[in-house]
């Protein structure tokens, strides 16, 4: 059960809303819905009293021509924004959007009416999924989705999956619902959670090729990582201690020192972890922030006109996350070059057998080097972008719809990486029939091989690799 009071949704609860295919249990605060109510008075009664955009007035460059506030007005707002374009929004995004916004109207600032509330609390209860396009956004306001979904809400447009009795737009509902970035933060959340989980299964694949490069120690050694403590490099450091069951002040290794790919992955790991915690952090607020525009206060009995919808937290955090990750899968990549060096495993070129002239698993390295080619092109900073739309009067964006899809496209990649890497270490290990004792390293071991073919025999190695990223998820576990 999923509590939604507009104060402590969590990342997680996003996911899971995500995958939950159906109905989806949900908590409604009695208390969040009278704060909503209470708002949606105040705003009815400011509209009477003073100018409020959106309700008494056009939208955008429109800002100063004078309207009635009405259902018509609002209808005509929802109708006009809801152009979305391109390929449908993935039904796990739109499960992830719908719980945001619910949750964000329940921090009672929106001013929306209590009848449109409970709809979209149906809906998202009953797993009833709108028509949501991809295209419409840059991170100022998902207003074309949020339209689509609100004009579904309305019965104007078809749901996909269920459906939910319609209910009318209130004067003052349609600016109030759409103003939002709840589709860009429900991608972003998604992708994030699953940057997450490819990180901390990363470690587990690193010690693997550790082991079977018969890496040296003194790279996570305590005393080198207190002597500069950045949080995501000391926690790296300790981490790759326990899966390998090292002591913290190890005895030096048959290297000097080893390559980068093992000696600097606690100070290049470091940076995506640390980024990745930001990242969440960010997320965590705007999941529960009151973004509408204006903001109705019941504190002070008044309306705020502001600018919550620009996503730059999330856009640069975003930036950030995507450009680190990719610093960490370059690593992987080098570890994988190392696996099919005969100088550091002791076995034959690409871990080869049968006839002389064996290719082993020398395709993997064209495989990771292809898919490290889009992460780093998903790496690219949207935040670079521009835009001055209409009229001139807003003229700056996030980007953050932009950064949230790179977000997604970076998974992908990195999980391929790390399949490469993966398939490649556990073939080493196998040949070189390592001995990984009672260590939790040997855990991710035996749980990559369960699910590899032990054939050595040159063959397709597709299945193999599709296999091994499918582990990650639990070697993100052990």
């Amino acid at each position: 059960m999923i509590r939604v009071d507009g104060r402590t949704l969590r990342c997680a609860d996003v996911v899971t809303a995500a995958r939950t295919g159906g109905p989806l249990g949900i908590d409604v605060s009695i208390a969040a819905l009278r704060g909503a109510e209470n708002a949606w008075k105040l705003a009815e009664d400011l509209s009477t009293r003073r100018r409020v955009y959106g309700r008494t007035t056009g939208v955008g460059a429109n800002k100063d021509d004078t309207v009635e506030s009405s259902r018509e007005h609002g209808l005509r707002l929802l109708r006009s924004h809801a152009g979305g374009s391109g390929d449908p929004m993935p039904p796990g995004q739109v499960r992830a959007m719908m719980l945001i916004r619910l949750n964000q109207l329940l921090a009672g600032r929106s001013g929306i009416s209590p009848e449109l509330i409970g709809a979209l609390a149906d809906a998202v209860r009953a797993g009833a999924l709108p028509l949501v396009h991809r295209l419409g956004a840059i991170g100022t306001g998902d207003l074309a989705p949020l339209a689509e979904t609100a004009l579904a809400l309305t019965g104007e447009r078809a749901w996909v999956e269920g459906h939910v009795p319609p209910v009318p737009v209130h004067a003052g509902d349609a600016l109030a619902f759409m103003s939002s970035n709840a589709a860009t933060l429900a991608e972003a959340t998604l992708a994030t959670m699953r940057l997450d989980a490819l990180t901390r299964a990363s470690h587990a694949v690193a010690a693997l090729t550790y082991v079977a490069l018969d890496g040296n120690p003194e790279a996570y050694a305590t005393p080198v990582h207190e002597a500069r403590p950045h949080a995501g490099q000391v926690a790296c450091a300790a981490e790759m201690r326990r899966l390998l069951g090292m002591h913290q002040t190890p005895k030096p290794g048959r290297r000097i020192q080893d390559p980068f790919g093992l000696r600097a992955f606690p100070q290049v790991q470091g940076p995506a972890l640390d980024a990745i915690h930001y990242l969440r952090d960010v997320l965590a607020v705007e999941i529960n922030a009151s973004t509408e525009n204006p903001m109705i206060s019941t504190v002070h009995g008044d309306a705020y006109h502001h600018a919550h919808f620009h996503t730059a937290y999330v856009s640069t955090a975003l930036d950030q996350a995507r450009a680190t990750v990719h610093q960490v899968a370059e690593l992987s990549v080098a570890r994988l070059g190392d696996l099919v060096e005969p100088e550091f495993t002791g076995l034959r070129p690409f871990l080869a057998a049968g006839p002389a002239g064996s290719s082993g698993v020398m395709i993997l390295e064209y495989v990771a080097h292809d898919a490290l080619t889009e992460l780093r092109q998903a790496a690219l900073p949207a935040t670079l972008g521009t835009a001055v739309v209409s009229r001139g009067l807003e003229d700056h964006a996030s980007f953050s719809t932009q950064a949230a899809r790179a977000a997604t496209a970076a998974c992908a990649a990195y999980q391929q990486v790390l399949g490469c890497e993966l398939v490649a270490a556990v073939r080493a290990l196998r040949m070189r029939d390592a001995d990984l004792v009672d260590l939790p390293v040997r855990d991710a071991f035996e749980a990559a091989s369960a699910v590899l073919d032990a054939s050595v025999d040159d063959r397709p190695l597709t299945d193999d690799i599709a296999a091994a990223a499918g582990v990650l998820d639990a070697l993100a576990r052990i």
